[in-house]
């Protein structure tokens, strides 16, 4: 387990640094992917613990969702901006939902329907759609948010990685049992630690200059703490919808990990958490 975990560290970080050189529409790219791969499992999750809901709709409207508000950053075709485009998605996704369960004629249980179908593209697609967010909305000649968000994902998950080392090394006293027993508050502790000092160290390196953003030592040392707790809970959240479907893991694509769910649960609200700190330092 450790040997994977190392592995699949690198792996990502090595991915993460190559993504840095590509065009901005294939960095974008990657974010509906993940989405889709990410919204297949939730609804997994949901048919696992018996919970209905229409994977289809659930599918098409978060990828929708996302690959409009980039489309919309990157060439601008449409008159109304993203928050007000993710809002209309959202309602017609609710509207197909309705439709469907008023002419599926053995629907038996249509607000477990609309509230799961809903629920996946809230929880994935919004959440994400924050990545999207950070990545392209920035004024011509300001650049782009790839090293934004490379710092993000970078600082979270080496709260992962610290927290599990420090958690099997030292760990003792359990964070919340009922919800994920493997978790301590030393393992935490040290997360945060970790995070604490990437997020430091990355500021000293750029200078401040985190992509199109220019950020104080105090604004690192917030994020260092924010970005891993936020991190943490992400974490929390994810294992309480899995122990209420009675799985270990949202899938099977990375060995001894689990599914991608597993592996970014830690980042769903990171970046939304991240986009709300610099609207109130003034940073958008």
């Amino acid at each position: 387990m450790i040997k994977q975990r190392v592995l699949y560290g690198a792996v990502m970080i090595a991915l993460l640094t190559g993504a840095l050189f590509l065009p901005l529409i294939g960095v974008f790219l990657i974010i509906p992917v993940l989405a889709t791969l990410m919204l297949w499992e939730f609804y997994g999750l949901l048919a696992h613990a018996g919970v209905k809901a229409y994977r289809t709709t659930g599918l098409v409207g978060g990828l929708v969702l996302i690959v409009l508000s980039g489309l919309q950053y990157a060439y601008g075709w449409l008159t109304v901006p993203v928050s007000e485009l993710e809002g209309i998605v959202l309602a017609l996704i609710v509207l197909v939902v309705f439709v469907n369960s008023c002419c599926a004629s053995r629907s038996t249980q249509p607000l477990q329907q609309l509230g799961g179908t809903f629920l996946g593209v809230l929880y994935v697609s919004f959440l994400l759609n924050f990545m999207t967010k950070l990545l392209m909305q920035w004024p011509a000649g300001q650049g782009d948010g790839r090293i934004l968000l490379f710092y993000m994902i970078l600082v979270v998950k080496v709260t992962d990685m610290a927290a599990y080392f420090t958690g099997c090394s030292v760990g003792r006293r359990k964070l919340v049992p009922r919800i994920s027993p493997a978790k301590t508050w030393e393992g935490c502790a040290g997360g945060v630690l970790g995070g604490l000092v990437t997020s430091l160290i990355f500021w000293w390196v750029t200078g401040g200059q985190i992509g199109p953003v220019t950020f104080s030592v105090a604004h690192a040392a917030i994020l260092g703490i924010v970005l891993p707790v936020t991190g943490i809970i992400g974490d929390l959240i994810e294992s309480l919808m899995k122990r209420a479907a009675e799985v270990k893991d949202s899938g099977s694509i990375f060995k001894g990990m689990g599914g991608v769910m597993d592996v970014l649960d830690s980042l769903i609200f990171a970046a939304p958490v991240l986009y709300l700190f610099l609207m109130l330092a003034g940073k958008l």
